[in-house]
C-alpha cells in the first residue's frame, strides 16, 4: 500500500489489535500494567506515549515522508514544543506574515526568555540572507501565509539555510501533506495545526510536528514529553478519521475556492483577490511548480464602496467565525479578529486592512456559496 490515497485510510498498523476491529482501539487510560518488575515495555504512562496516538503519529510521518512525529494539544502547543530546542541567545528568522498566535508566541514568550526574531518577507531570498546572524539558527515560515496567502519558495529557502547551516521550519497547514510535503523539498521540521484540514470539522484542537531526522525527533519528543502538552486519545482518533478523508474533502474545498477567488477577480466589488491559484497571482508560478493545488483559503480586499463588516455580518453559510479547514464554509476580517493582537502599524505594513476579509471555502454546493456572497455584497454596498 503504497499510494498517498490509500496510506490516508489505512496507516501504519501497530499489531496491537487482535480482536478484528476495523479501526484502531481508543486506548484512554493513563497508565500501563508491566508483565513484571523487570520489563522493559513500550508504554507506561500515556503522557509519554499511547498507542492511539502513536498510529497518527506514524502515519503523519509517513504522509510527510519524514523520520517522526508527534502530536500535541494544539498547533501553538506544537509550535512552542518546537522553539524550546533552540537556546537563549540564538537568533530565528520569521516570515513577516505568519499566524497572529504565533506572533504572539515568539514576541510575549520566547522574546522573553533569550531567543531574537526578525521578521522578513521569505519570499524575497536576499532579504532572507542579508537578515542572518552568526547566531542564527533557523528560517521559519508558512508555505501559504495567513491570511495574504504569500507564498515562499520552499527548495530556495532549504538551499539557502542549509548553505548557512540552518534548519528550515515550515508551517504546512493549509496545504496538509495532500498538497505538498515540504520535507521532501528540503525542510527539517514541518508543524501542522490538525485542528484544521487534517481533522477537519471543527471538533477538536490539535497539533503535529514531523522531522526529517531521527536526530530533530529526539528533541522535539523530549519537549512534547517534558512539558507535557500532549494529544488525548480521543481527540487522536478523530485527527486519524478526518484524515481518511482528507483528500475527497480538500478536493472539493479547493475547486470552490477557485470558483470563489475567480468570481472576485472578475467583480468591482473588490480591489485584489489573494489566491494563488489565480493565474495573474504574483505567486502563482511558484505554487503551481512546488504543490499539488492552491487550497481552499483566500481574502479578498474588498472595494472601498463595500462596508466589510456588514458584509461578513449578512452572509449565511458563510460562518462569521475564526479558524479554518472545516466542512463548513468560514469568514472572518483578520484585522479585527485573528491578527487583532498584531500593532495596527504592523497589520497594515504588511496589507492587514480593515477591508480584508478571510474566506475558509468548505464542502457546499457552489452554487449556494456564490449566491450567500452576492447577497451579502447587495447589502453591504455603501
Amino acid at each position: 500500500m503504497t499510494k498517498f490515497n490509500t496510506r490516508l485510510v489505512h496507516g501504519t498498523p501497530l499489531n496491537d489489535n487482535n480482536t478484528g476491529a476495523i479501526n484502531p482501539p481508543v486506548y484512554t487510560t493513563s497508565t500501563f500494567e508491566f508483565p513484571n518488575a523487570e520489563s522493559d515495555v513500550r508504554w507506561d504512562y500515556s503522557r509519554s506515549g499511547n498507542p492511539t496516538r502513536e498510529f497518527l503519529e506514524k502515519q503523519v510521518a509517513d504522509l510527510e515522508e519524514g523520520a517522526a512525529a508527534f502530536a500535541f494539544s494544539s498547533g501553538l502547543a506544537a509550535i512552542h514544543g518546537t522553539l524550546t530546542i533552540f537556546a537563549p541567545g540564538d537568533h530565528i528568522i520569521v516570515g513577516d506574515t505568519v499566524y497572529g498566535g504565533t506572533w504572539r508566541l515568539i514576541n510575549g514568550y520566547f522574546a522573553k526568555h533569550g531567543l531574537s526574531f526578525t521578521a522578513v518577507d521569505t519570499r524575497d531570498l536576499a532579504a532572507v540572507e542579508t537578515a542572518i546572524q552568526p547566531n542564527t539558527k533557523a528560517i521559519y515560515f508558512e508555505t501559504f501565509t495567513n491570511p495574504l496567502l504569500h507564498v515562499t519558495d520552499v527548495r530556495k529557502i532549504a538551499a539557502l539555510a542549509k548553505k548557512h547551516d540552518l534548519l528550515t521550519i515550515v508551517d504546512n497547514t493549509f496545504l496538509t501533506p495532500y498538497l505538498q510535503q515540504p520535507l521532501t523539498l528540503g525542510a527539517d521540521i514541518v508543524l501542522h495545526s490538525a485542528t484544521k484540514y487534517l481533522g477537519g470539522h471543527s471538533d477538536l484542537v490539535a497539533g503535529i510536528v514531523v522531522t526529517k531526522t531521527a536526530e530533530l525527533g529526539a528533541q522535539i519528543y523530549f519537549a512534547q514529553n517534558g512539558l507535557g502538552g500532549v494529544l488525548s486519545p480521543r481527540d487522536a482518533e478523530l485527527v486519524r478519521r478526518g484524515i481518511e478523508t482528507l483528500a475527497v474533502r480538500m478536493d472539493r474545498e479547493d475547486a470552490n475556492a477557485q470558483a470563489i477567488a475567480e468570481f472576485f477577480h472578475d467583480s468591482e466589488a473588490a480591489t485584489v483577490v489573494h489566491y494563488p491559484g489565480l493565474p495573474d497571482d504574483p505567486d502563482h508560478a511558484v505554487a503551481a511548480s512546488e504543490t499539488n493545488g492552491y487550497g481552499a483559503v483566500l481574502s479578498v480586499e474588498l472595494a472601498p464602496t463595500i462596508d466589510a463588516s456588514r458584509f461578513v455580518d449578512e452572509l449565511k453559510l458563510f460562518r462569521l467565525a475564526v479558524s479554518l479547514g472545516s466542512v463548513s464554509s468560514l469568514a472572518e476580517l483578520p484585522y479585527t479578529m485573528t491578527h487583532a493582537e498584531l500593532p495596527v502599524a504592523d497589520r497594515l505594513a504588511v496589507g492587514i486592512t480593515p477591508q480584508l476579509v478571510r474566506l475558509a471555502v468548505g464542502l457546499e454546493d457552489i452554487d449556494d456559496l456564490l449566491g450567500d456572497i452576492k447577497q451579502a455584497l447587495a447589502k453591504a454596498e455603501k
